[in-house]
């Protein structure tokens, strides 16, 4: 693969979503563009586990871009705002970032438009989820369109399409797809809080989550944990 045009941007958090994400991208035969944003988010753990997957990946090229959220706030990962512990409840929780997803697609376009790729890949899923609205399928959707008439290359009859292909799977299905994939899950990083000494919490709701995935898919999970729920 030599042309442009097979070039994919995918956006790399650090967390088990997006590496399989990724990871579907090359194997759907792309050479990938790794985005990871720095968003002076809450810890800098999952910004060096995104530097793994890359490296792991092959990427050819991985930009960490500064932006700094945090003089937004508004969010628990970007502000003195406690993570909760006590379990994933109803609604929206205080660990969504205002618009983060929309945030970080309009810069993985922007790059995926002046490197020529048509192709971006997002690790979101709807099922085992926190309840982000930027996770959700109509999210993706109108995204898509917006990335249509919103750049040169959309309105002059090159689309983009922002592929989301854990967008219907559950986290025990991302994580038989992460072990199908022959990836090392421990290298990805899943907590909002973590504990002394690096390791996930257990108890915020990325935590919960993830536990919970390696247990229904029955796959030995890798990730060292504080406490469990």
């Amino acid at each position: 693969m030599t042309s442009s045009t097979t070039l994919a941007v995918a956006l790399v958090s650090g967390g088990l979503d997006s590496m399989v994400a990724a990871a579907r991208a090359r194997e759907d035969g792309h050479r990938l563009l790794a985005l990871s944003v720095d968003y002076n988010q809450r810890h800098r753990l999952e910004l060096a586990a995104a530097r793994r997957i890359a490296k792991l990946l092959g990427a050819e090229r991985h930009i960490v871009l500064p932006l700094d959220l945090s003089e937004f706030g508004g969010s628990a990962l970007t502000s003195d705002i406690a993570v909760p512990k006590t379990g994933v409840g109803e609604g929206i929780p205080v660990t969504y970032v205002p618009a983060r997803n929309t945030i970080f697609l309009s810069l993985a376009l922007g790059w995926a438009e002046a490197a020529g790729a048509r192709d971006l890949y997002i690790g979101v899923n709807a099922l085992d989820y926190s309840g982000y609205p930027d996770c959700r399928p109509e999210f993706i959707a109108e995204f898509e369109k917006l990335a249509e008439v919103a750049t040169k290359a959309g309105v002059e009859g090159q689309p983009f399409r922002i592929h989301a292909p854990l967008q219907h799977m559950t986290k025990a299905d991302i994580v038989r797809e992460a072990a199908r994939l022959g990836l090392d899950a421990g290298i990805s990083w899943s907590c909002y809080d973590p504990a002394p000494g690096g390791v996930h919490c257990g108890l915020c709701d990325s935590c919960r989550l993830r536990a919970k995935g390696f247990e229904e898919a029955g796959v030995p999970d890798p990730t060292r944990y504080a406490e469990f729920y």
